[in-house]
């Protein structure tokens, strides 16, 4: 394929991106995956191109565009080599008209803008969650130790006691050592947030929205595959793939609860205040995440934003239900707004004087009201808010 053609193929499958981001549809991610799976006769340098064209006018656009065109146009204005590609010929898009509408820039949608700067979000600290993340893995201390393990490529020593870092595509999941369950794909903020829990050998300790189970695995390593884990979660499929991973890690404690919404206690009532330690990594608005899901921020409103504040203080409830006197709950979000995060705790703590915020101290990041901050700028990870809550 010509660079010409490349551009038009990623402006058709930018306008199924556009069109999924409006209703709701299918993830970039997938939307991209069966475009480029579709175009047969594009070969392997080519489909790269399309992709990195696709992601790149993501990123240039702060609004949804009206368009694939559009959002394609954006990228123009800011990338002269983008540009010259517009002149209707090998296959290529049409030549740029005097009144063409173009894709606003900025970093997402004007409210959501003013609302990551009143959180403290602004400038460069907001630019930096349109980059490229890293790729970042957990060394599995069930069954290797980072000082030792031996990869065919040497990475980057994080912060968290068991991370490293890779550049971005680093086929991990192709060595011996991710077969083996020796290290598991794992963002070094997510790794510092389970360390945050601090949980320990012979504890009693339920990962409350488990999901896949990612911070499960990495819980069984902390615990030494010593006491009782819970893994809990109201999606049955995504629950269903921690056994997998569990067993490849040697996580051998972890054992999942499937909850039914609504009634999500009944399900745990036979560790209701017996938990030592309860950890409730939260459904948000995932502003923390846009290096690797970059469309996201353009299927968010203000309405959703508390939406997900109530479910995320239920949960914290839930969580108050659960844990034993003298416990703890770690709460996190991958989330950058304080609505979801530090005014949220707050709020709880309001409702709930029987806990308080314990000192969170970790070794990258910075203190965000009852709790603790991460982002690309502060700690070089996703963005994450961090708290932990004793009790009386």
């Amino acid at each position: 394929m010509t660079p010409r053609a490349r551009v038009q193929a990623a402006i058709e499958i930018l306008d199924l991106v556009v069109q999924a981001a409006r209703t709701g549809g299918a993830s970039a991610d997938r939307i991209v995956a069966e475009g480029l799976k579709a175009r047969r006769y594009a070969g392997s340098k080519d489909r790269r191109a399309i992709r990195e064209y696709i992601y790149a006018a993501i990123r240039a656009c702060g609004p949804v565009p009206q368009s694939g065109r559009a959002a394609m146009l954006r990228l123009a204005q800011i990338d002269p080599d983008v540009a010259v590609l517009f002149d209707g010929g090998g296959y290529g898009p049409a030549p740029i008209a005097a009144d063409e509408s173009v894709a606003e820039g900025g970093i997402a949608p004007a409210w959501l803008e003013r609302a990551l700067a009143d959180s403290g979000v602004a400038g460069d600290d907001a630019l930096a969650l349109l980059g490229r993340a890293p790729l970042d893995v957990r060394v599995n201390a069930l069954n290797a130790s980072r000082d030792t393990i031996e990869l065919p490529e040497t990475g980057e020593p994080l912060a968290a006691t068991a991370g490293l870092r890779f550049a971005p595509g680093t086929p991990v999941e192709r060595w011996d050592a991710f077969a083996n369950g020796e290290i598991e794909v794992q963002d070094g903020g997510s790794q510092l947030a389970c360390m945050a829990l601090g949980a320990k050998p012979g504890e009693t300790v339920i990962d409350l929205c488990a999901g896949a189970g990612g911070k499960t695995i990495a819980l069984a390593a902390a615990m030494a595959n010593e006491g009782t884990l819970i893994a809990s979660d109201t999606n049955r499929d995504r629950l269903s793939r921690l056994a997998p991973r569990a067993e490849r890690a040697g996580a051998s404690i972890a054992q999942t609860v499937l909850l039914d919404p609504g009634r999500e206690l009944a399900a745990l009532d036979r560790w209701r205040g017996k938990a030592d330690a309860v950890l409730v990594d939260a459904p948000c608005s995932g502003t923390g995440t846009w290096r690797r899901n970059p469309e996201t921020r353009w299927r968010l409103s203000e309405s959703d934003i508390a939406k997900f504040a109530a479910v995320q203080l239920r949960l914290l409830e839930i969580a108050g239900e659960l844990v034993r006197p003298g416990g703890r709950i770690g709460y996190i979000t991958c989330s950058l707004l304080d609505a979801e995060g530090a005014e949220l705790v707050e709020k709880f703590l309001a409702r709930n004087p029987r806990f308080f915020a314990e000192e969170v101290t970790l070794p990258a990041g910075v203190a965000r009201g009852p709790g603790w901050r991460l982002s690309p700028t502060i700690s070089g990870t996703d963005g994450f808010f961090i708290a932990r809550l004793g009790t009386l």
